[in-house]
Protein backbone atom coordinates (compact mmCIF):
# COMPACT_ATOMS: atom_id res chain seq x y z
CA UNK A 1 0.00 0.00 0.00
CA UNK A 2 1.22 3.56 -0.98
CA UNK A 3 1.51 6.41 1.39
CA UNK A 4 0.21 8.59 -0.88
CA UNK A 5 -1.72 11.27 -0.02
CA UNK A 6 -5.18 10.94 -1.92
CA UNK A 7 -6.28 14.90 -2.61
CA UNK A 8 -8.02 14.41 -6.16
CA UNK A 9 -11.80 14.37 -6.18
CA UNK A 10 -12.26 11.73 -8.54
CA UNK A 11 -10.97 8.22 -6.91
CA UNK A 12 -10.80 5.62 -9.48
CA UNK A 13 -7.27 4.52 -10.52
CA UNK A 14 -6.23 3.41 -13.92
CA UNK A 15 -5.65 -0.41 -13.14
CA UNK A 16 -6.51 -3.32 -15.09
CA UNK A 17 -7.79 -5.22 -11.05
CA UNK A 18 -10.99 -2.75 -12.15
CA UNK A 19 -12.46 -4.02 -15.52
CA UNK A 20 -16.02 -2.92 -15.82
CA UNK A 21 -17.67 -6.20 -16.25
CA UNK A 22 -21.42 -4.92 -16.70
CA UNK A 23 -22.56 -5.48 -19.90
CA UNK A 24 -23.75 -2.30 -21.19
CA UNK A 25 -26.97 -2.55 -21.42
CA UNK A 26 -29.17 -2.80 -18.37
CA UNK A 27 -31.93 -4.62 -20.31
CA UNK A 28 -30.44 -8.05 -19.53
CA UNK A 29 -29.48 -7.52 -15.84
CA UNK A 30 -33.30 -6.79 -15.18
CA UNK A 31 -35.37 -10.08 -14.81
CA UNK A 32 -38.40 -10.45 -17.05
CA UNK A 33 -40.97 -11.45 -14.32
CA UNK A 34 -39.44 -8.51 -12.30
CA UNK A 35 -41.73 -5.52 -10.89
CA UNK A 36 -40.74 -2.56 -12.50
CA UNK A 37 -41.29 -3.97 -15.97
CA UNK A 38 -44.94 -4.42 -14.80
CA UNK A 39 -45.44 -0.87 -13.65
CA UNK A 40 -43.52 0.33 -16.67
CA UNK A 41 -46.30 -1.40 -18.52
CA UNK A 42 -48.81 -0.25 -16.68
CA UNK A 43 -47.64 3.52 -16.46
CA UNK A 44 -47.21 3.49 -20.43
CA UNK A 45 -50.76 2.67 -21.06
CA UNK A 46 -51.83 6.11 -18.42
CA UNK A 47 -53.27 9.74 -20.16
CA UNK A 48 -51.09 12.14 -18.78
CA UNK A 49 -52.66 15.11 -19.64
CA UNK A 50 -53.56 16.44 -16.12
CA UNK A 51 -49.87 16.53 -14.96
CA UNK A 52 -48.66 17.88 -18.64
CA UNK A 53 -50.62 21.22 -17.86
CA UNK A 54 -49.04 22.11 -14.95
CA UNK A 55 -45.94 23.08 -16.87
CA UNK A 56 -45.23 25.93 -18.92
CA UNK A 57 -44.93 25.87 -22.63
CA UNK A 58 -42.54 28.63 -22.20
CA UNK A 59 -39.26 28.33 -21.03
CA UNK A 60 -36.79 25.89 -21.04
CA UNK A 61 -37.59 22.07 -20.64
CA UNK A 62 -37.50 19.65 -17.43
CA UNK A 63 -33.90 18.28 -17.17
CA UNK A 64 -36.08 14.65 -16.57
CA UNK A 65 -39.25 13.91 -18.28
CA UNK A 66 -42.25 14.13 -16.00
CA UNK A 67 -43.58 11.12 -16.75
CA UNK A 68 -40.31 9.46 -15.85
CA UNK A 69 -40.14 11.95 -12.54
CA UNK A 70 -43.64 10.02 -11.78
CA UNK A 71 -42.37 6.48 -12.54
CA UNK A 72 -39.25 6.82 -10.49
CA UNK A 73 -41.37 8.37 -7.09
CA UNK A 74 -44.34 5.41 -7.79
CA UNK A 75 -41.92 2.73 -7.98
CA UNK A 76 -40.07 4.28 -5.12
CA UNK A 77 -43.22 4.10 -2.98
CA UNK A 78 -43.37 0.67 -4.08
CA UNK A 79 -40.14 0.00 -2.77
CA UNK A 80 -40.41 1.35 0.75
CA UNK A 81 -38.91 4.69 -0.35
CA UNK A 82 -40.50 7.96 -0.13
CA UNK A 83 -37.86 10.60 1.08
CA UNK A 84 -36.57 12.56 -1.52
CA UNK A 85 -33.01 12.18 -0.91
CA UNK A 86 -33.33 8.47 -0.76
CA UNK A 87 -34.78 8.65 -4.17
CA UNK A 88 -31.94 10.48 -5.10
CA UNK A 89 -29.55 7.90 -3.79
CA UNK A 90 -31.58 5.47 -5.77
CA UNK A 91 -31.79 6.71 -8.99
CA UNK A 92 -28.08 7.04 -9.03
CA UNK A 93 -27.51 3.57 -7.56
CA UNK A 94 -30.18 1.32 -8.05
CA UNK A 95 -29.97 -0.38 -11.67
CA UNK A 96 -33.90 -0.64 -11.82
CA UNK A 97 -33.91 3.00 -11.65
CA UNK A 98 -31.30 3.95 -14.22
CA UNK A 99 -33.78 1.45 -16.60
CA UNK A 100 -36.81 3.33 -15.37
CA UNK A 101 -34.88 7.51 -16.13
CA UNK A 102 -33.77 5.97 -19.88
CA UNK A 103 -30.98 7.81 -20.50
CA UNK A 104 -31.85 11.00 -18.35
CA UNK A 105 -29.38 12.02 -15.75
CA UNK A 106 -30.79 11.03 -11.97
CA UNK A 107 -32.84 13.68 -10.63
CA UNK A 108 -31.51 15.28 -7.43
CA UNK A 109 -33.53 15.80 -4.42
CA UNK A 110 -35.01 19.53 -4.60
CA UNK A 111 -35.85 18.46 -8.47
CA UNK A 112 -38.10 15.49 -6.61
CA UNK A 113 -39.58 17.64 -3.71
CA UNK A 114 -40.41 20.59 -6.28
CA UNK A 115 -42.02 17.82 -8.70
CA UNK A 116 -44.38 16.25 -5.96
CA UNK A 117 -45.11 20.05 -4.54
CA UNK A 118 -45.30 21.85 -7.37
CA UNK A 119 -46.59 19.48 -10.16
CA UNK A 120 -47.97 16.00 -8.45
CA UNK A 121 -50.23 17.83 -6.43
CA UNK A 122 -52.86 15.71 -4.95
CA UNK A 123 -55.81 16.82 -8.02
CA UNK A 124 -53.30 14.85 -10.42
CA UNK A 125 -52.31 12.22 -8.42
CA UNK A 126 -56.10 11.17 -8.11
CA UNK A 127 -56.60 11.22 -11.76
CA UNK A 128 -53.39 8.98 -12.04
CA UNK A 129 -54.05 7.29 -9.13
CA UNK A 130 -57.92 6.25 -10.24
CA UNK A 131 -56.84 5.37 -13.57
CA UNK A 132 -54.69 2.37 -12.21
CA UNK A 133 -58.17 1.53 -10.26
CA UNK A 134 -59.65 1.73 -13.51
CA UNK A 135 -57.17 -0.57 -15.50
CA UNK A 136 -57.34 -3.03 -12.27
CA UNK A 137 -60.92 -2.91 -13.04
CA UNK A 138 -60.68 -3.68 -16.93
CA UNK A 139 -58.47 -6.91 -16.38
CA UNK A 140 -61.11 -8.13 -13.96
CA UNK A 141 -58.62 -8.20 -10.60
CA UNK A 142 -61.17 -6.62 -8.33
CA UNK A 143 -64.71 -6.97 -8.00
CA UNK A 144 -66.22 -3.73 -8.98
CA UNK A 145 -69.17 -4.65 -6.46
CA UNK A 146 -68.01 -5.22 -2.75
CA UNK A 147 -65.64 -2.90 -1.04
CA UNK A 148 -64.37 -2.76 2.53
CA UNK A 149 -63.93 0.98 4.83
CA UNK A 150 -62.12 1.19 7.63
CA UNK A 151 -60.16 3.93 9.08
CA UNK A 152 -56.91 4.27 11.16
CA UNK A 153 -55.17 7.44 12.61
CA UNK A 154 -51.79 7.93 11.76
CA UNK A 155 -49.66 10.84 13.63
CA UNK A 156 -49.61 14.15 11.58
CA UNK A 157 -45.91 15.86 10.88
CA UNK A 158 -46.63 18.19 13.72
CA UNK A 159 -45.71 19.40 16.94
CA UNK A 160 -46.87 17.48 19.46
CA UNK A 161 -47.38 20.03 22.42
CA UNK A 162 -48.70 22.72 19.77
CA UNK A 163 -52.27 22.23 20.46
CA UNK A 164 -55.28 24.87 20.38
CA UNK A 165 -58.37 23.75 22.77
CA UNK A 166 -62.09 24.82 21.44
CA UNK A 167 -62.99 24.80 25.01
CA UNK A 168 -60.01 26.87 26.28
CA UNK A 169 -60.68 29.35 23.71
CA UNK A 170 -64.45 29.78 24.46
CA UNK A 171 -63.19 30.16 28.22
CA UNK A 172 -61.05 33.32 27.86
CA UNK A 173 -63.08 35.02 25.14
CA UNK A 174 -66.21 35.12 27.88
CA UNK A 175 -63.38 36.07 31.02
CA UNK A 176 -62.11 38.33 28.57
CA UNK A 177 -65.61 39.80 27.42
CA UNK A 178 -66.25 40.60 31.36
CA UNK A 179 -63.15 42.10 31.32
CA UNK A 180 -64.41 44.19 28.42
CA UNK A 181 -67.96 45.00 30.00
CA UNK A 182 -65.98 46.87 32.86
CA UNK A 183 -63.34 48.66 31.07
CA UNK A 184 -65.83 49.95 28.94
CA UNK A 185 -68.17 51.61 31.98
CA UNK A 186 -64.57 53.13 33.08
CA UNK A 187 -63.88 54.74 29.27
CA UNK A 188 -67.35 56.06 29.35
CA UNK A 189 -67.46 57.54 32.88
CA UNK A 190 -64.08 59.09 31.73
CA UNK A 191 -65.42 60.49 28.33
CA UNK A 192 -68.82 60.93 29.66
CA UNK A 193 -70.00 58.49 26.38
CA UNK A 194 -72.33 56.24 26.10
CA UNK A 195 -71.24 53.24 24.40
CA UNK A 196 -72.52 49.84 24.50
CA UNK A 197 -71.72 46.61 23.75
CA UNK A 198 -73.09 42.78 23.44
CA UNK A 199 -71.04 39.39 22.73
CA UNK A 200 -72.45 39.73 18.82
CA UNK A 201 -71.01 42.90 18.07
CA UNK A 202 -67.95 42.40 20.77
CA UNK A 203 -65.28 42.74 17.96
CA UNK A 204 -66.69 45.20 15.97
CA UNK A 205 -67.22 47.27 19.58
CA UNK A 206 -63.59 47.06 20.34
CA UNK A 207 -62.65 48.25 17.12
CA UNK A 208 -64.85 51.17 17.17
CA UNK A 209 -63.87 52.52 20.82
CA UNK A 210 -60.21 51.76 20.14
CA UNK A 211 -60.47 54.78 17.40
CA UNK A 212 -62.38 56.74 19.43
CA UNK A 213 -59.39 56.89 21.82
CA UNK A 214 -56.69 56.97 18.81
CA UNK A 215 -58.75 60.52 17.59
CA UNK A 216 -58.54 61.77 21.22
CA UNK A 217 -54.95 61.22 21.47
CA UNK A 218 -54.29 63.14 18.47
CA UNK A 219 -56.75 65.82 19.29
CA UNK A 220 -54.94 66.26 22.83
CA UNK A 221 -51.51 65.73 21.33
CA UNK A 222 -50.70 62.51 24.19
CA UNK A 223 -47.52 61.33 24.04
CA UNK A 224 -47.06 57.59 25.52
CA UNK A 225 -44.42 57.31 27.00
CA UNK A 226 -42.58 53.33 27.64
CA UNK A 227 -39.97 52.06 30.15
CA UNK A 228 -38.48 51.98 33.31
CA UNK A 229 -39.65 54.64 35.78
CA UNK A 230 -42.43 56.33 33.04
CA UNK A 231 -46.04 56.98 34.45
CA UNK A 232 -48.53 55.85 31.76
CA UNK A 233 -51.44 58.49 31.62
CA UNK A 234 -55.06 56.82 31.72
CA UNK A 235 -56.07 57.32 28.10
CA UNK A 236 -52.41 55.64 27.52
CA UNK A 237 -54.04 52.72 29.87
CA UNK A 238 -56.90 52.44 28.32
CA UNK A 239 -55.71 52.29 24.68
CA UNK A 240 -53.25 49.73 25.29
CA UNK A 241 -56.24 47.44 27.26
CA UNK A 242 -58.15 47.64 24.11
CA UNK A 243 -55.67 47.06 21.60
CA UNK A 244 -54.48 44.19 23.76
CA UNK A 245 -58.20 42.90 23.92
CA UNK A 246 -58.49 43.54 19.90
CA UNK A 247 -55.27 41.70 19.07
CA UNK A 248 -57.03 38.78 21.10
CA UNK A 249 -60.35 38.63 19.66
CA UNK A 250 -58.37 38.34 16.05
CA UNK A 251 -56.89 35.30 17.21
CA UNK A 252 -59.83 33.85 18.64
CA UNK A 253 -61.39 34.46 15.98
CA UNK A 254 -59.08 33.14 13.48
CA UNK A 255 -59.06 29.37 15.80
CA UNK A 256 -62.49 29.32 15.78
CA UNK A 257 -62.86 30.01 12.07
CA UNK A 258 -59.65 26.92 11.57
CA UNK A 259 -61.52 24.26 14.02
CA UNK A 260 -65.35 25.11 12.51
CA UNK A 261 -67.94 23.68 14.08
CA UNK A 262 -66.83 19.75 13.91
CA UNK A 263 -63.49 19.84 15.38
CA UNK A 264 -62.65 20.38 18.87
CA UNK A 265 -59.07 20.88 18.26
CA UNK A 266 -56.15 22.06 16.04
CA UNK A 267 -52.44 21.94 15.89
CA UNK A 268 -50.19 25.07 15.41
CA UNK A 269 -47.54 23.55 13.08
CA UNK A 270 -50.46 22.22 11.25
CA UNK A 271 -54.04 23.77 11.10
CA UNK A 272 -55.54 20.34 9.33
CA UNK A 273 -54.48 18.02 12.13
CA UNK A 274 -56.80 17.20 14.72
CA UNK A 275 -55.53 15.88 18.19
CA UNK A 276 -56.94 12.78 18.74
CA UNK A 277 -56.22 9.87 21.15
CA UNK A 278 -54.10 7.26 19.75
CA UNK A 279 -53.33 3.68 20.88
CA UNK A 280 -51.03 3.03 23.50
CA UNK A 281 -48.00 2.58 22.96
CA UNK A 282 -45.10 -0.14 23.96
CA UNK A 283 -45.18 1.53 27.68
CA UNK A 284 -49.60 1.90 27.53
CA UNK A 285 -49.27 5.66 27.35
CA UNK A 286 -52.32 6.52 25.12
CA UNK A 287 -51.48 10.26 24.07
CA UNK A 288 -53.57 12.76 22.00
CA UNK A 289 -51.16 13.53 19.49
CA UNK A 290 -52.09 15.38 16.29
CA UNK A 291 -53.31 12.91 13.49
CA UNK A 292 -54.99 12.25 10.85
CA UNK A 293 -58.10 10.01 10.01
CA UNK A 294 -57.22 7.91 7.46
CA UNK A 295 -59.96 5.98 5.20
CA UNK A 296 -59.45 3.45 2.94
CA UNK A 297 -61.83 1.47 0.62
CA UNK A 298 -60.35 -2.11 -0.14
CA UNK A 299 -61.57 -4.26 -2.73
CA UNK A 300 -59.92 -7.88 -3.76
CA UNK A 301 -57.17 -6.83 -1.48
CA UNK A 302 -56.32 -3.54 -3.37
CA UNK A 303 -56.46 0.28 -2.37
CA UNK A 304 -59.77 1.43 -4.78
CA UNK A 305 -59.71 4.88 -2.22
CA UNK A 306 -57.90 6.29 0.12
CA UNK A 307 -58.21 9.63 2.01
CA UNK A 308 -57.77 12.02 5.19
CA UNK A 309 -59.78 13.70 7.56
CA UNK A 310 -59.60 15.69 10.54
CA UNK A 311 -62.33 14.13 11.90
CA UNK A 312 -62.01 11.92 15.13
CA UNK A 313 -64.28 9.45 14.53
CA UNK A 314 -65.18 7.41 11.35
CA UNK A 315 -69.22 8.12 11.17
CA UNK A 316 -68.92 11.04 9.63
CA UNK A 317 -66.30 10.10 7.24
CA UNK A 318 -68.20 7.33 5.25
CA UNK A 319 -70.45 9.26 3.28
CA UNK A 320 -67.48 11.76 1.89
CA UNK A 321 -65.46 8.84 1.30
CA UNK A 322 -67.92 7.23 -0.74
CA UNK A 323 -69.09 10.26 -2.35
CA UNK A 324 -64.88 10.73 -3.73
CA UNK A 325 -65.40 6.98 -5.00
CA UNK A 326 -68.35 7.67 -7.25
CA UNK A 327 -67.04 10.85 -8.45
CA UNK A 328 -63.64 9.39 -9.68
CA UNK A 329 -64.28 5.79 -10.68
CA UNK A 330 -66.19 4.47 -13.71
CA UNK A 331 -68.63 1.88 -11.69
CA UNK A 332 -70.12 1.93 -8.47
CA UNK A 333 -70.04 -0.34 -5.52
CA UNK A 334 -73.34 -2.05 -4.35
CA UNK A 335 -71.93 -3.97 -1.26
CA UNK A 336 -70.51 -1.75 1.51
CA UNK A 337 -68.93 -3.65 4.32
CA UNK A 338 -67.46 -1.65 7.51
CA UNK A 339 -67.66 -2.64 10.99
CA UNK A 340 -69.50 -0.78 13.71
CA UNK A 341 -67.97 2.32 13.62
CA UNK A 342 -69.47 3.56 10.62
CA UNK A 343 -73.19 2.76 11.77
CA UNK A 344 -75.34 5.76 12.06
CA UNK A 345 -78.96 6.51 10.45
CA UNK A 346 -77.61 9.64 8.35
CA UNK A 347 -75.58 6.73 7.22
CA UNK A 348 -77.86 4.30 6.54
CA UNK A 349 -80.61 6.64 4.51
CA UNK A 350 -77.42 7.74 2.43
CA UNK A 351 -76.60 4.15 1.32
CA UNK A 352 -80.23 2.98 0.68
CA UNK A 353 -80.88 6.07 -1.56
CA UNK A 354 -77.79 5.03 -3.51
CA UNK A 355 -79.42 1.52 -3.67
CA UNK A 356 -76.36 0.14 -1.97
CA UNK A 357 -76.65 -2.48 0.51
CA UNK A 358 -75.18 -1.88 3.85
CA UNK A 359 -73.07 -4.64 5.56
CA UNK A 360 -72.36 -2.85 8.87
CA UNK A 361 -71.81 -4.12 11.74
CA UNK A 362 -74.84 -2.55 14.72
CA UNK A 363 -72.76 -1.55 17.49
CA UNK A 364 -74.59 -3.63 19.88
CA UNK A 365 -74.23 -6.81 17.68
CA UNK A 366 -71.48 -7.90 20.21
CA UNK A 367 -73.17 -6.89 23.36
CA UNK A 368 -76.38 -8.68 22.55
CA UNK A 369 -74.47 -11.90 22.78
CA UNK A 370 -73.43 -11.83 26.70
CA UNK A 371 -75.28 -13.15 29.18
CA UNK A 372 -74.60 -10.59 31.07
CA UNK A 373 -76.42 -7.58 28.91
CA UNK A 374 -79.22 -10.00 28.48
CA UNK A 375 -79.77 -10.23 32.20
CA UNK A 376 -80.09 -6.76 32.88
CA UNK A 377 -83.55 -5.14 32.96
CA UNK A 378 -82.55 -1.69 31.61
CA UNK A 379 -81.85 -2.87 28.36
CA UNK A 380 -84.65 -1.71 25.72
CA UNK A 381 -83.67 -5.00 23.62
CA UNK A 382 -84.82 -6.66 26.87
CA UNK A 383 -88.07 -5.38 26.95
CA UNK A 384 -90.96 -6.61 25.42
CA UNK A 385 -92.28 -4.32 22.11
CA UNK A 386 -95.81 -4.35 20.33
CA UNK A 387 -96.02 -2.99 17.40
CA UNK A 388 -99.79 -2.52 17.22
CA UNK A 389 -99.81 -0.76 19.93
CA UNK A 390 -96.36 0.95 19.88
CA UNK A 391 -95.26 0.04 23.51
CA UNK A 392 -92.81 -1.71 25.55
CA UNK A 393 -93.25 -3.88 28.55
CA UNK A 394 -90.72 -3.43 31.10
CA UNK A 395 -89.79 -6.75 33.29
CA UNK A 396 -92.25 -5.45 35.81
CA UNK A 397 -94.89 -5.44 33.03
CA UNK A 398 -95.63 -2.11 33.13
CA UNK A 399 -96.12 -0.58 29.98
CA UNK A 400 -94.38 2.05 28.17
CA UNK A 401 -96.38 4.55 26.14
CA UNK A 402 -95.57 7.18 23.10
CA UNK A 403 -95.76 10.71 24.83
CA UNK A 404 -93.79 12.86 22.50
CA UNK A 405 -91.85 13.70 19.37
CA UNK A 406 -88.62 15.35 18.85
CA UNK A 407 -85.46 16.03 16.45
CA UNK A 408 -82.31 15.32 17.21
CA UNK A 409 -79.54 17.05 15.12
CA UNK A 410 -76.10 15.14 14.75
CA UNK A 411 -73.02 16.33 13.85
CA UNK A 412 -72.87 16.92 10.24
CA UNK A 413 -76.55 18.72 10.29
CA UNK A 414 -78.97 15.60 10.26
CA UNK A 415 -82.11 15.59 11.94
CA UNK A 416 -83.25 12.31 13.22
CA UNK A 417 -86.93 11.58 14.63
CA UNK A 418 -86.95 10.44 18.29
CA UNK A 419 -90.33 9.32 20.05
CA UNK A 420 -90.26 9.04 23.62
CA UNK A 421 -91.64 6.37 25.48
CA UNK A 422 -93.00 7.06 29.26
CA UNK A 423 -93.92 4.10 31.93
CA UNK A 424 -97.32 4.35 33.50
CA UNK A 425 -96.15 3.89 36.71
CA UNK A 426 -93.18 3.31 38.61
CA UNK A 427 -94.13 4.07 41.97
CA UNK A 428 -93.45 1.34 44.16
CA UNK A 429 -91.71 -0.47 41.63
CA UNK A 430 -89.47 -3.28 43.45
CA UNK A 431 -87.01 -3.28 40.01
CA UNK A 432 -86.84 0.30 40.14
CA UNK A 433 -83.25 0.48 40.97
CA UNK A 434 -81.24 -2.02 38.56
CA UNK A 435 -84.20 -0.28 35.68
CA UNK A 436 -83.72 3.13 36.07
CA UNK A 437 -81.83 5.90 37.55
CA UNK A 438 -84.11 8.94 37.57
CA UNK A 439 -86.74 10.01 40.11
CA UNK A 440 -89.29 10.03 38.22
CA UNK A 441 -91.01 7.34 35.81
CA UNK A 442 -88.92 5.08 33.44
CA UNK A 443 -88.13 6.72 29.73
CA UNK A 444 -87.04 5.26 26.36
CA UNK A 445 -85.94 7.53 23.47
CA UNK A 446 -86.16 5.73 20.46
CA UNK A 447 -85.68 6.66 16.66
CA UNK A 448 -87.71 4.26 15.25
CA UNK A 449 -86.31 4.42 11.78
CA UNK A 450 -82.16 4.00 12.83
CA UNK A 451 -83.65 0.69 14.40
CA UNK A 452 -85.50 -0.01 11.81
CA UNK A 453 -81.76 0.15 9.41
CA UNK A 454 -80.33 -1.90 12.32
CA UNK A 455 -82.44 -4.64 12.15
CA UNK A 456 -81.77 -4.87 8.34
CA UNK A 457 -78.53 -4.54 8.47
CA UNK A 458 -78.20 -6.97 11.22
CA UNK A 459 -79.97 -9.38 8.91
CA UNK A 460 -77.57 -8.68 6.47
CA UNK A 461 -74.75 -9.52 8.06
CA UNK A 462 -75.77 -12.74 9.50
CA UNK A 463 -76.29 -14.23 6.13
CA UNK A 464 -73.40 -16.57 4.23
CA UNK A 465 -72.36 -13.99 2.15
CA UNK A 466 -72.54 -11.04 5.11
CA UNK A 467 -70.48 -13.55 7.21
CA UNK A 468 -68.25 -13.95 4.18
CA UNK A 469 -67.95 -9.99 3.67
CA UNK A 470 -67.51 -9.68 7.14
CA UNK A 471 -64.02 -11.85 7.66
CA UNK A 472 -62.51 -10.41 4.74
CA UNK A 473 -63.21 -7.02 6.05
CA UNK A 474 -61.18 -8.13 9.43
CA UNK A 475 -58.42 -9.77 6.67
CA UNK A 476 -58.11 -7.66 3.80
CA UNK A 477 -58.96 -3.27 4.85
CA UNK A 478 -56.82 -4.45 8.35
CA UNK A 479 -54.52 -6.10 6.80
CA UNK A 480 -53.67 -3.29 4.36
CA UNK A 481 -53.14 -1.05 7.02
CA UNK A 482 -50.96 -3.20 9.05
CA UNK A 483 -48.88 -3.92 5.66
CA UNK A 484 -48.83 0.02 5.48
CA UNK A 485 -47.83 0.60 9.05
CA UNK A 486 -45.35 -1.71 9.14
CA UNK A 487 -43.86 -2.85 6.17
CA UNK A 488 -43.86 0.83 4.30
CA UNK A 489 -43.27 2.53 7.94
CA UNK A 490 -46.40 4.94 7.47
CA UNK A 491 -46.51 5.38 10.96
CA UNK A 492 -46.67 9.26 10.87
CA UNK A 493 -46.70 11.38 7.60
CA UNK A 494 -43.90 13.27 5.84
CA UNK A 495 -45.68 16.63 5.20
CA UNK A 496 -48.07 19.01 6.66
CA UNK A 497 -51.33 20.09 5.31
CA UNK A 498 -54.43 17.80 3.86
CA UNK A 499 -53.61 18.05 0.73
CA UNK A 500 -50.25 17.09 1.03
CA UNK A 501 -51.35 14.21 3.31
CA UNK A 502 -53.63 12.75 0.41
CA UNK A 503 -51.24 13.49 -1.95
CA UNK A 504 -48.65 11.38 0.16
CA UNK A 505 -51.48 8.64 0.73
CA UNK A 506 -52.47 8.20 -3.01
CA UNK A 507 -48.99 8.10 -3.64
CA UNK A 508 -47.95 5.32 -1.70
CA UNK A 509 -51.08 3.37 -2.00
CA UNK A 510 -49.84 3.28 -5.76
CA UNK A 511 -46.92 1.46 -5.27
CA UNK A 512 -48.75 -0.62 -2.79
CA UNK A 513 -51.55 -1.62 -5.83
CA UNK A 514 -48.48 -2.37 -7.85
CA UNK A 515 -46.41 -4.72 -5.15
CA UNK A 516 -50.19 -6.05 -4.70
CA UNK A 517 -50.35 -7.03 -8.76
CA UNK A 518 -47.38 -8.15 -9.22
CA UNK A 519 -47.71 -10.99 -6.13
CA UNK A 520 -51.28 -12.40 -7.40
CA UNK A 521 -49.45 -12.46 -10.69
CA UNK A 522 -46.86 -14.39 -9.82
CA UNK A 523 -48.86 -16.53 -7.37
CA UNK A 524 -51.49 -17.07 -9.61
CA UNK A 525 -53.88 -15.22 -7.40
CA UNK A 526 -55.00 -12.74 -9.71
CA UNK A 527 -59.19 -13.42 -9.71
CA UNK A 528 -59.21 -14.66 -6.08
CA UNK A 529 -61.51 -11.63 -4.82
CA UNK A 530 -62.44 -13.52 -1.40
CA UNK A 531 -60.53 -15.08 1.27
CA UNK A 532 -63.28 -18.51 1.97
CA UNK A 533 -64.71 -19.11 5.36
CA UNK A 534 -63.49 -21.76 7.49
CA UNK A 535 -65.67 -25.21 7.24
CA UNK A 536 -65.51 -27.37 10.49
Amino acid sequence: MTNKLITQTQYTQPSTNYQLYLPMDLEVMIPLDDSVRLHCLLCERMDYRELLQAYSPKGRKPVVDPVILFKIITYAASQKITSSRAIEKACRRDIHFHWLLQGYPAPDHATISRFKKKYLTDDVMAKLFFQQIEWLYQQEVITGETVYIDGTKIEAYANRYSFVWKKAITKYETNMYVKWQTLLEQINTTYCKMFHTSYETFHKDLKKVLAFLEERQEEEQIVFVYGKGKRKTVPQRYHEQVKDMLQRKKQYDVSQQIMGEKRNSYSKTDHDATFMRMKDDHMRNGQLKPAYNVQAAVDAEFIVGIDAFSDRNDTTTLIPLLRYLKEHLPFTYRHIVADSGYESEENYVYLEKQEQTAYIKPQNHERKKKASFQKEIKHRENMAYDKSTDTYTCANDKQLHAIRNYTRTSQTGYQSLVTVYECEDCTGCPLKEKCTKAKGNRQLHVAKQFLAFRETAQENIQTETGTLYRMNRSIQVEGTFGVIKEDYHLKKFHSRGINNVRNELMILAFGYNLNKIHTKIQSNRIRLYYHPLKTA
